[in-house]
């Protein structure tokens, strides 16, 4: 029976064969609407306005070019996963060789537990806030424990049934959240002071461009999962349409839910200081619209989780934790917990602690998408059992196992990424300049390891036994 097609997916690594892509471009649309429905959004929205101090119209600037810059970003590397049938960092082997992808796939993994663990602390919070608003429970020391238990728990759950459970719950969740999204876009268009909002003077070009920067980051961490979710695509499905669904899928739901976080900061100029980022919610609607809308963004929070958890196991995999896919997922829920009880019982600023990190994850991940994409514009097709083969007789071997043009490349861009980079507890040398200033280090990453690779010697890489014809179109689908 075709592995996508069980209750659990039991296809780790392996390339899908030609006859178990079943899979639909459109079917991309709610997955990604699904990896938004955070109200972390509406967080970023008015830290746009508070720290940034942007007002509505470079707020909305922001909310559109954000998440064409990093879901494009997003869609063009997922074409790698209709070309090659296999998991991101698995296909990142024919890139690093298979010892050298261990350095960025330890990287990636490290970075993901952060992700999880502010998507658990999130859910954990709207679990509160709908207790506090229903039965008057107030949040304590155990009932944060029970939270978070409760939530990894279903994480854990739906990451493991795989792909098919995530598509499923997706679907639904897409419709769910833009029903109420749509009821209360219309409570705040009737009880806003729209005077306030309309007439705030406008911020600095420097802080809109960090502003797009701090919102694309959050998707530039879902750029080497993207061929996670394409895999079981046809290798002649639409490059175009990939990308449209990714940029679209997100864009649909970035774009109001900023704009409503900036919104509603000038009703509550304290919210993006808040240590809860989302007990606000019951403060500004009411508890009939706040209680539903609540629980259904914990529904989004609970699969943006398991698609990070889902994508972590094949990391995971990757870097020869030899357990099914299943059940590797489980070593970042037991790390999501223990961070995020100390995140919710120790942090003092959930928000400056959830920017620090955002800003350092971009700088992360940029390194391995300016190789990765290089490659992808120089490669056609990939060795399926040479992607598997971690010894001496891979195709992928390279030298001792490391493709050191790509090791150069990615290392250089880490460093000159970090450089420009300030966060509360760190500022790199070149963080007052221009780059550094305006929040673009992860651009600055993301040329350099691209530039570079670009230029040094080609990795000698094999052609495949075999190569299907449609390859030759997957060949060009970049400029399709």
């Amino acid at each position: 029976m075709p592995a996508e097609e069980t209750a659990v997916e039991t296809r780790g690594l392996e390339p899908v064969p030609d006859g178990e892509r079943g899979g639909r471009v459109r079917e991309l649309v709610p997955t990604w609407v699904a990896a938004n429905i955070s109200v972390l959004l509406l967080t970023m929205g008015a830290g746009l306005v508070i720290f940034n101090k942007l007002n509505i119209w470079q707020v909305l600037v922001v909310a559109v070019a954000a998440p064409m810059v990093s879901y494009g970003l997003v869609g063009l590397v997922s074409i790698a996963g209709k070309r090659g049938g296999a998991p991101g960092m698995a296909l990142s082997r024919a890139v690093f060789g298979q010892r050298g992808n261990l350095f960025p796939g330890a990287l990636i993994w490290v970075a993901r537990w952060g992700w999880e663990t502010i998507n658990a602390v999130s859910g954990a919070y709207a679990v509160l806030t709908v207790l506090d608003l229903l039965f008057g429970i107030k949040s304590n020391t155990a009932l944060i424990v029970v939270t978070l238990l409760f939530f990894v728990g279903c994480t854990f759950v739906v990451s493991g049934l795989g792909i098919k459970a995530l598509r499923a719950c997706s679907t639904w969740s897409t419709y769910l959240f833009g029903a109420f999204s749509v009821l209360v876009l219309g409570y705040l268009l009737f009880t806003t002071d729209w005077s306030a909002v309309l007439g705030k003077p406008a911020g600095s070009t420097a802080m809109m461009i960090a502003g797009i920067g701090t919102i694309a980051a959050g998707g530039i961490s879902w750029v080497p999962s993207g061929p996670d979710f394409t895999r079981y695509l046809p290798r002649t499905a639409s490059g175009r349409g990939v990308v449209g669904a990714t940029i679209g899928g997100a864009g649909v739901v970035v774009l109001p839910m900023v704009l409503m976080g900036a919104v509603m900061a000038v009703g509550t100029p304290d919210l993006a200081g808040a240590q809860d980022p989302v007990s606000f919610i019951g403060e500004l609607l009411p508890t009939w619209i706040a209680v539903p809308y609540l629980l259904i963004a914990l529904l989004g929070m609970l699969l943006i989780n398991s698609m990070s958890m889902y994508s972590a196991g094949f990391t995971a995999q990757t870097l020869g934790i030899r357990v099914p896919r299943a059940w590797a997922v489980s070593v970042n829920a037991v790390i999501s917990l223990v961070f995020g009880f100390l995140l919710m019982v120790v942090a003092t600023s959930f928000f400056g602690s959830f920017i620090s990190f955002l800003t350092l994850l971009a700088v992360a991940f940029s390194a391995w998408i300016g190789v990765f994409g290089v490659d992808m514009l120089r490669r056609t097709s990939y060795d399926g059992a040479a992607l598997l083969d971690t010894t001496r007789t891979s195709a992928y071997w390279y030298r001792g196992g490391f493709a050191w043009q790509a090791m150069t490349a990615w290392a250089a861009a880490l460093v000159v990424g970090t450089l420009f980079t300030r966060v509360d507890w760190f500022t790199g040398p070149l963080a007052t300049t221009w780059v550094g200033e305006n929040g673009l280090g992860w651009v600055a990453g993301i040329l350099t390891s691209g530039a570079l690779y670009a230029v040094l010697p080609r990795t000698a890489s094999p052609a495949p036994a075999e190569r299907p014809a449609a390859e030759d179109e997957a060949a060009g689908a970049l400029s399709n």
